[in-house]
């Protein structure tokens, strides 16, 4: 059985992030770090391989530049390999060109199970996961606070506002967990050692046999405005009604 779990790699949030003139896009130059939501899909994955017995557990990224900083942290907890995808092609690229290149590496692989953050932590468009069981046509469970594995079918508790859905279906299928589903383990010494000389197989739109048209473009990137002074509201027997004038004028009531 084969688990593959989509993690990104993301500027280091701690450092200064600088936006490129040229392109207006955030410039890569610090240090990439593996996205903390993406831990807890490669915990979960590594926690369901161990059950499943003799299961590997491989990371697919794409990221510019042929970024691997990240992925090492995953290896270090435990994963098997990796795979990044890295091509001048996919600069700008929208949702659905990373779930189709994503989901590409996924058949390359011949994975079982996809496991994937609900979203990521610098792009928060949600999309992903669901855009690549599309791309594959498996089924989507989302928003996973539990997950398990029985066989071939899998089970989840799907988070929702009122508590959880059980949700099962059977294997391929695309799962996405949210954040705090598990506790997940810290790299030891001797993980982080191991993961120096685990494989990181390094791919192009070329080697998957693949075209992008991203459409995604920044026109222009402006500095948010300074937030104005409130305004004071002294109740003087018309407060009320100066209240509902300032709120019907914003368009609230």
């Amino acid at each position: 059985m084969k688990i593959a779990v989509c993690v990104k790699q993301i500027s280091d949030p701690s450092e200064p992030q600088r936006i490129d003139p040229t392109s207006l896009r955030l410039t890569r130059a610090s240090k990439a770090i593996l996205d903390d939501s993406d831990a807890y899909g490669v915990e979960i994955a590594l926690r369901l391989a161990e059950v499943a017995g003799g299961a590997e557990v491989l990371l697919v990224s794409m990221a510019p530049n042929q970024e691997v900083q990240g992925v090492r942290t995953g290896l270090a907890m435990g994963a098997t390999s990796a795979v990044v995808v890295s091509d001048p092609g996919l600069a700008g690229a929208d949702a659905l060109t990373t779930a189709k290149v994503l989901a590409s590496v996924v058949q390359r692989i011949g994975a079982d199970l996809v496991i994937a953050a609900t979203e990521s932590t610098d792009g928060y468009t949600g999309t992903v996961p669901a855009q690549i069981a599309a791309v594959l046509d498996w089924p989507a469970l989302t928003f996973a606070k539990q997950i398990e594995l029985r066989g071939s079918t899998l089970s989840i508790q799907r988070q929702t506002e009122d508590g959880y859905d059980v949700v099962e279906a059977d294997l391929p299928a695309v799962v996405s967990v949210t954040a705090g589903v598990v506790e997940p383990r810290y790299p030891s010494f001797k993980g982080i050692m191991s993961a120096k000389s685990k494989p990181v197989e390094q791919l192009s739109l070329t080697d998957l046999g693949l075209t992008v048209d991203v459409r995604e473009q920044v026109v222009a990137v402006e500095d948010a405005e300074a937030r104005a002074a409130g305004q004071i509201v002294e109740d003087d027997g018309s407060a009320e009604a100066d209240i509902i004038n300032y709120l019907t004028q914003i368009k609230v009531l």
